[in-house]
């Protein structure tokens, strides 16, 4: 018996046909019985996805290795925050924090690593990967409304997180609402917002008349793009997901991005199961990149997590990944694991990369390692 699905109906008898936003919501998030809340084995081999942080600890130590960096360019301040959304079971923070006490221990000591999750089975998991971290005082919990940045600097780091919040659904017909009949999840439609409307005005498109054609406004991800902006009053944020850009769809790409996963396996129908399977959508970055630069940030151009990845690693020729190696066979394994973050059979054509910063020179913040694979001269 699927309990949520008969939440879901509760709520739709009481309230009528609801947003697709709010059930998203309630298919990922509502306590004990969404998909993020259960106790559910949800990343790496044994679950639905693989995130980068699943595939090897290369991706966080590359990372650690440009948080560097961004502390160096902020002054190498005593005191600054790592804040990471959505960290799932906590490995990349547990990579970014190991490998930065042993490479980068300057940085190490001025670091605290703030985690926002609410899913209690997912802050379990958290507290048990990284105890000593958190016994410590180098890691910490806090909830998004709970985040108090200050005036201090802070990195706010987002990977896979925009693609996992409520959007809502738009075609010719109007803003998609569900509705329950019968024993199963119908969809019907009404008159679209003003602010749904505006949306698509200025950072998207509209859904055409003669295919069917849908498109998402993610208000949600705009909203916490927007709320974060102005939190932060000097530093970084960077956002790694898989998106598009209004230039994107004005050319006919990513609309109708809505998809399942569950086991490994991308399906079409985010009515089955509710709880029981992912659902996400294609990030918009240039809602995301406005709301930054609204509060002040400065915007880079998107870069693929291959060119990311890769300015990152090439100057010292990837020794993160590989200095653990000592046999032939764990260097090619390695080699495989890297080979997947950047080609773009693997990860790194089809995620994204956006750097936002505020309170700090352009020409600080735009030579970063991340944003300069390509452009460095040759060497002999």
């Amino acid at each position: 018996m699927n309990f949520l699905r008969q939440k879901i109906e509760e709520e739709i008898r009481e309230r009528g046909p609801i947003p697709f936003s709010r059930y998203m919501e309630l298919c990922l998030y509502e306590p004990e019985l969404g998909y993020y809340s259960r106790n559910a084995q949800q990343f790496g081999k044994a679950g639905d996805f693989y995130t980068s942080s699943d595939v090897h600890a290369v991706f966080g130590r590359l990372l650690a290795r440009q948080f560097d960096e961004m502390w160096r360019a902020l002054g190498s301040p005593a005191h600054v925050e790592l804040i990471e959304p959505g960290p799932g079971r906590g490995l990349f923070a547990q990579d970014v924090l190991d490998w930065s006490e042993k490479k980068f221990p300057d940085f190490f000591r001025a670091l605290r690593y703030v985690l926002i999750e609410r899913s209690p089975a997912l802050r379990a998991r958290m507290s048990e990967n990284l105890a000593h971290r958190f016994e410590s005082g180098k890691a910490e919990f806090a909830t998004f409304d709970s985040l108090e940045i200050g005036a201090g600097p802070a990195i706010v780091f987002a990977n896979e997180f925009f693609d996992a919040l409520p959007v809502e659904i738009l075609s010719a017909e109007g803003s998609l609402r569900i509705d329950a009949r019968g024993g199963h999840f119908v969809e019907t439609w009404v008159k679209a917002s003003v602010e749904e409307l505006e949306f698509l005005d200025r950072y998207s498109v509209h859904p055409e008349n003669d295919n069917e054609e849908r498109v998402e406004a993610p208000l949600a991800a705009r909203q916490f793009m927007d709320r974060i902006a102005a939190k932060i009053q000097r530093g970084f944020f960077i956002a790694i997901d898989y998106g598009y850009t209004r230039e994107e769809q004005l050319a006919g790409r990513h609309r109708g991005t809505i998809k399942s996963l569950r086991q490994h396996s991308i399906g079409a129908n985010p009515y089955e199961a509710p709880g029981e399977q992912d659902i996400t959508a294609d990030v918009n970055f240039t809602a995301l990149a406005a709301a930054a630069e609204k509060h002040g940030m400065h915007t880079h151009k998107l870069v693929t997590q291959s060119q990311f990845l890769m300015g990152i690693g090439e100057a010292n020729q990837f020794a993160d990944a590989f200095e653990e190696s000592r046999l032939p066979q764990e260097r090619a394994k390695v080699a495989l694991q890297l080979k997947h973050l950047v080609t773009p059979a693997g990860m790194g054509e089809s995620f994204q990369v956006l750097i936002a910063s505020k309170g700090i020179e352009e020409e600080k913040s735009g030579a970063l390692s991340g944003l300069s694979f390509g452009r460095r001269p040759a060497t002999r």
